[in-house]
């Protein structure tokens, strides 16, 4: 069991349905246009399929959908991970409004479409009424044999990438070399013309206050001395001032306790000024006028400006530009080392090959097996004697997904030879082949509930009762869900959901209800072909249901 219930609310012709579904198999009925694909649809909005303003109701000002499921083990570790909550119920919830706007919860907490999307495959498996056209495509063809065979491209297409961008390298590489030459040669001049400066980052800057110190050390000397005699000169200069001053204060202060606060105070402004006038003295020490220093100061400060100039770039800029053309050198050196990028390729080439050779052997090892499953489906789905092959065709060239192009070929009847679907099958027989081919890939998947949308197409009679089987059967170990127009298939169901329309005041509304008994006989003759009500066709009915 994992599809527990799903619930709408103005979804397309549904006004509301709170609909429960049950472990086993269970097909969708009724008649034409009554909506029978809806429940589908709506599911698929809920597992992140695109939202279109077309699912909300005429007249409503939005749609929902509800999926409640039982949650898979291997999901909760991921549910948590993404900050979602872990219960033993899964609940996906999703709107659409007349604007287009959607939004999407996982669990009660808002939620990403891309994370539905993420979940959709270990939750629901869904094979539409539309899949033989697959059949036909060459790329669908080979994403089934992988599918079926477990192989993850991802890794080799991720190698392909890497091979095909070494090749580009080394392709422009050799028509540029004449150009690559001239820019290597441009590259070192100008790298040549800066390392004479060498400039280095942040030192415009420290250059410029050096020089600034060192063009007005004078007068920096100056004023440094000039504070020093006003500091500590004579008696009358601050230190003596202020020596004075707490002598006095200092004599009387056990007979006023308020001079203490003045006393503190004066310490502290006699010990701030002794600090400026230590530090006044060592910088009057060592600072000497240097002409030879602001000499050099020039010169380099002269190129500095010289450069920036030739270059057209802020002085400050230097620094940066030297290491942008040192990385572009190596760069275009490493484009001028055709050796090397030969190597390279090489190895990409190489590591590639070696994938491609393991998923070669991977679909070599499946295409068999699948084509076995496939024939012995084939008997029971009125293809007798028809056999299915799986051939892989060498490609002439590599590509991202592999060394070889996978084909489906049937023969339809004993002694023909096989060839591909889309040339000899009639478009029934390309439905039982899908069929055959969706009951084969499905007992492999992982997701607990599987999906049929109409996929017997094509087929009745004794075949359409085999189909049945081949569902109910699939029932048993895992939750299937049919939508059928097929009386033999849905005679097979567990459990019957009949999908009906009315027309009140103009509005078209569709709803789904569990039927069983009286009302599961009467369907079953209206699907045959008869009046519901006809005691033939209820005979029938009865006797299909009895057969199942």
């Amino acid at each position: 069991m994992s599809l527990r219930r799903i619930v709408l609310r103005d979804f397309v012709i549904v006004q509301t349905l709170d609909l429960e579904l049950h472990s086993g198999f269970s097909v969708l009925t009724g008649e034409t246009g009554a909506g029978k694909s809806i429940l589908i649809d709506a599911l698929q909005l809920a597992l992140g399929a695109r939202a279109d303003v077309g699912v909300v109701r005429e007249g409503a000002a939005r749609c929902e959908v509800a999926a409640e499921f039982d949650c898979p083990l291997p999901l909760k570790a991921w549910l948590d991970e993404q900050g979602f909550s872990t219960e033993e119920v899964l609940l996906l919830r999703r709107t659409v409004d007349t604007e287009g706007r959607s939004r999407a919860w996982i669990n009660g907490s808002a939620a990403t479409i891309a994370q539905l999307k993420t979940i959709a495959d270990s939750l629901v498996d869904i094979h539409g009424q539309h899949a033989w056209q697959g059949l036909t495509r060459p790329d669908a063809v080979r994403e089934l044999l992988d599918a079926y065979a477990a192989i993850d491209l991802g890794p080799l297409k991720a190698l392909w990438a890497d091979w095909r961008q070494a090749k580009r390298a080394l392709e422009a590489a050799r028509e540029r070399q004449a150009s690559l030459q001239q820019d290597s040669e441009r590259l070192q001049w100008q790298i040549a013309e800066l390392d004479k400066l060498a400039p280095l980052p942040g030192e415009w800057a420290e250059l410029n206050a050096q020089h600034s110190r060192l063009a007005n050390a004078q007068g920096l000397l100056d004023a440094a001395q000039l504070a020093l005699s006003a500091l500590d000169e004579d008696d009358s200069s601050a230190t003596g001032l202020l020596s004075r001053s707490l002598a006095a204060l200092q004599t009387h202060s056990d007979i006023e306790p308020r001079f203490a606060t003045a006393v503190e105070a004066l310490e502290s402004a006699l010990a701030q000024v002794q600090d400026t006038v230590h530090e006044l003295n060592q910088y009057s020490r060592h600072t000497e006028l240097d002409p030879a220093s602001l000499q050099a100061l020039d010169e380099r400060l002269s190129l500095w400006m010289s450069l920036a100039r030739r270059f057209r770039r802020q002085p400050e800029e230097l620094p940066d530009l030297l290491q942008q053309w040192r990385d572009e050198l190596a760069r275009v050196d490493q484009a001028l080392d055709l050796a090397a990028l030969e190597r390279i390729e090489r190895q990409a080439h190489k590591a590639f090959d070696t994938a491609a050779k393991g998923i070669t052997r991977a679909r070599e090892q499946a295409a068999p097996r699948l084509a076995e499953a496939v024939t012995d489906s084939m008997q029971t789905l009125g293809m007798k004697g028809g056999r299915f092959e799986v051939a892989l065709q060498a490609l002439d060239e590599p590509q991202a997904h592999g060394r070889e192009a996978v084909d489906f070929r049937v023969a339809g009847h004993p002694g023909a030879t096989p060839k591909s679907v889309g040339k000899v099958a009639s478009g029934g027989e390309l439905s039982r082949i899908a069929l055959a081919i969706s009951v084969v890939t499905s007992s492999l998947g992982q997701a607990p509930t599987l999906i049929f949308d109409e996929v017997d197409s094509g087929i009745g009679g004794a075949v359409a009762h085999t189909v049945g089987e081949m569902l109910s059967q699939l029932g048993r170990h895992r939750q299937v869900l049919a939508v059928t127009h097929l009386p033999q298939v849905a005679a097979c169901a567990n459990h019957h959901l009949l999908v009906s329309k009315q027309t009140t005041k103009g509005q078209t509304v569709s709803q789904v209800i569990a039927i069983d008994n009286d009302a599961r006989v009467q369907e079953l003759a209206r699907m045959l072909g008869g009046h519901s009500g006809s005691d033939i066709s209820l005979a029938h009915a009865r006797e299909m249901l009895k057969m199942a």
